[in-house]
């Protein structure tokens, strides 16, 4: 019997070698809880046996993990989390449901909060104001985190400013039958105007356009405009050199004209009525730089540049501090009335668990809270590896709760749960049961020993 006894201690020991050696290989697993290889006594007993029985060895009765809280990890990620206390995670991939103690998540390509294989974490629902609104292990979903929030609007008003310099020239000029005369405005020719300011705005579904002012001086004090003489069917008027005619006018005050183009699409200054080519708005200065017209707001017409889902019509108004002066060209402030729906700029987790997600226009929006689950017996549940586990008939079903309610802990953010292995308590172990092993072994060869003397004696 020594050798079975000696047999069942050997296995026992590497039982323990094996439980011990895990622990220290996942000493740097995120949420890993540690193992303990637990044995019993093998004895044989009957009911007319008597008490003074030899042991018939030793048997392996649990390996029984240690649920114990392990130190944190702090990270500069505000998705990965850690419990303070008791409870786990929920994930679920496919129709399999598992609990965690690993927080380091992220979110995928299709916008899903996942675990590190890929699973989602479950959470329970909220209303706009962070209030769980259905609680149980059947009301988990899995949380999609939303790229924008709020509705957009489409850009209906511009109010802007500007200054203008008085030394401006009028754009430059060609030479047209010997007669000197204003180049034609286009927006690819910079000779054509003098200076250009832009803004975004935004169509009903939010796609951003640039709105864009190009400014051309027509008239300045003292200067002399010619314009041509046309007939009634709008054809020049030729002179008796079969050349076209022109009037003079001597300007008394200082002129310019607005272009205005939305992304690729110029929009006419006289509100709804569509001209070829479009009406640009003129603006006029007083000699002591004050703007004289327009007095109020103008309408321009609606346009539909590319990109755009539905045309954008604006109407402009010019403040107060648009003048002309001797100074640069300085567009002032841009104020429009449209937006874009706000974009995504990070996801925060609090320590209830409750997940809000920040958008660029600075509106919050919460989208879940975290689901924590508790077992009554969490030794019984089944590994599954990667720090999982799956509940068992032993383990008992879910108790599902919110972060720091009831037997649930607190969520720590940007931190992750580190192995709740001492190896310098590992080691030792490790020592003890290397010891055991050896024992063991010198056990069964002392007992070989033994036979072989009783062997050599009948011989």
């Amino acid at each position: 019997m020594t050798f079975f006894t000696s047999l069942s201690g050997l296995k026992g020991a590497q039982s323990d070698l094996g439980v011990i050696s895990n622990n220290v290989a996942n000493v740097a697993s995120i949420g890993f809880k540690k193992s303990r290889a637990e044995f019993g006594d093998l004895i044989s007993a009957s009911p007319l046996q008597s008490g003074n029985v030899a042991g018939q060895g030793t048997r392996l009765k649990s390996i029984s993990q240690q649920f114990t809280q392990g130190g944190f990890q702090t990270s500069d990620r505000a998705l990965d989390l850690a419990i303070s206390g008791q409870g786990f995670f929920v994930t679920k991939s496919d129709s399999q449901m598992s609990f965690t103690r690993n927080g380091a998540f992220s979110i995928d390509e299709n916008r899903y909060l996942v675990d590190s294989n890929g699973a989602n974490v479950q959470v329970l629902p909220v209303d706009s104001q962070g209030s769980v609104t259905a609680a149980g292990i059947s009301s988990a979903q899995s949380l999609q985190v939303p790229l924008s929030a709020g509705t957009p609007r489409a850009s209906t008003t511009l109010d802007l400013s500007a200054t203008f310099p008085t030394d401006s020239d009028l754009p430059a000029t060609r030479d047209a039958y010997s007669t000197t005369i204003p180049y034609k405005f286009d927006r690819y020719d910079t000779k054509s105007y003098n200076y250009s300011s832009a803004t975004t705005v935004y169509d009903s579904a939010g796609n951003p356009q640039q709105a864009t002012l190009y400014y051309v001086r027509t008239a300045a004090p003292g200067s002399t405009t010619k314009t041509p003489v046309v007939d009634a069917d709008g054809a020049p008027v030729l002179g008796a050199d079969g050349k076209p005619t022109y009037t003079s006018s001597t300007s008394t005050s200082s002129k310019w004209e607005a272009h205005l183009f939305i992304g690729d699409q110029e929009a006419s200054a006289d509100g709804s009525t569509v001209t070829n080519p479009p009406k640009p708005l003129e603006l006029t200065f007083s000699t002591e730089g004050s703007l004289t017209a327009p007095s109020g707001s103008i309408q321009f017409s609606q346009v539909l540049p590319s990109g755009a889902a539905e045309p954008i019509g604006l109407k402009l108004t010019y403040g107060s501090a648009t003048r002309q002066a001797a100074s640069t060209f300085t567009p002032g402030s841009f104020r429009q009335d449209g937006r874009a729906a706000g974009q995504l700029n990070n996801v925060a987790v609090g320590t209830d668990g409750l997940i809000t997600a920040t958008f660029s226009d600075g509106t919050t929006q919460k989208i879940g809270k975290l689901m924590i689950a508790n077992f009554a017996n969490p030794n019984g549940l089944r590994q599954l590896g990667d720090s999982r586990w799956g509940s068992t008939g032993l383990s008992g079903e879910a108790i599902v709760s919110e972060a720091g309610s009831g037997s649930a802990g607190l969520i720590q953010s940007g931190a992750l749960e580190q192995a709740n292995v001492d190896i310098t308590e590992e080691l030792v172990a490790l020592i003890s049961a290397q010891r055991n092993f050896s024992a063991n072994a010198k056990a069964i060869e002392t007992g070989n020993n033994m036979t072989q003397t009783i062997i050599n004696l009948r011989s």
